[in-house]
């Protein structure tokens, strides 16, 4: 387990930054499906007391990342199909509307913004970057959720799609699904351009839809 002990702020709530910390490896694949979380260590890695780490693995449990067993242990939660499914329902509805509002109020700053991001993913993808274009990637869809006035609903995708984030890190290191990923921001990205709030919705309809094809087709042997 590759905890970081040196990224705590000590002057910081720590539960919030270990539970950061644990999440994003679980999220990238780094602690695998039925693999057992000892608290114990964790906090002995990272120099705390439990507490913190008790805490941030409830809210991870809360997020359905992880299964908290009485008289058995913890665990990481397998991939399930019914979990990206229902994080798919959420982060469409949520991202369709966030991107029909963002349309009416783009400004020429906002597409600077949006164009930059594309180039750098689009270097990221062409460099084998994987988790710098995941990142990127995050970056695009919580600058839309910015533009449109609305940043809540991005706290409100971001937690609900953390099931569909473990399935974009299996997913995106196949030949072309990178790509494919920038072939449809540019569209929504056109879309948004023209204020054009239907078009701009309907296009990240097909991105999202796109992006839990791609994890179902790829992650079909892991699933719960």
């Amino acid at each position: 387990m590759d905890l970081d002990p040196s990224a705590l702020n000590r002057a910081l709530p720590l539960r919030d930054q270990i539970y950061h910390q644990i999440r994003n490896l679980i999220v990238v694949g780094q602690m695998r499906p039925g693999e057992v979380i000892n608290e114990v260590a964790i906090a002995e890695a990272l120099g705390v007391s439990r507490t913190p780490v008790r805490e941030a693995v409830k809210r991870i449990s809360d997020e359905g990342l992880v299964n908290i067993l009485a008289q058995t242990g913890i665990y990481v939660a397998p991939i399930s199909r019914a979990d990206l499914e229902e994080a798919y329902v959420i982060r469409r509805a949520l991202e369709m509307e966030s991107a029909r509002r963002a349309a009416a109020r783009f400004s020429p700053a906002a597409g600077e913004l949006l164009e930059d991001n594309m180039a750098a993913h689009r270097l990221a993808i062409s460099q084998g970057r994987y988790a710098t274009a995941i990142q990127l990637d995050d970056v695009f869809h919580r600058t839309i959720a910015e533009i449109c006035g609305l940043p809540m609903i991005w706290r409100a995708v971001d937690i609900s799609k953390a099931q569909m984030d473990r399935g974009r890190h299996l997913v995106i290191p196949k030949p072309g699904y990178g790509e494919q990923t920038i072939e449809q921001h540019e569209a929504i990205f056109e879309a948004l351009k023209h204020h054009d709030a239907e078009g701009a919705a309907q296009a990240m309809e097909r991105h999202l839809e796109t992006s839990l094809r791609n994890t179902l087709e790829v992650a079909a042997d892991l699933l719960g």
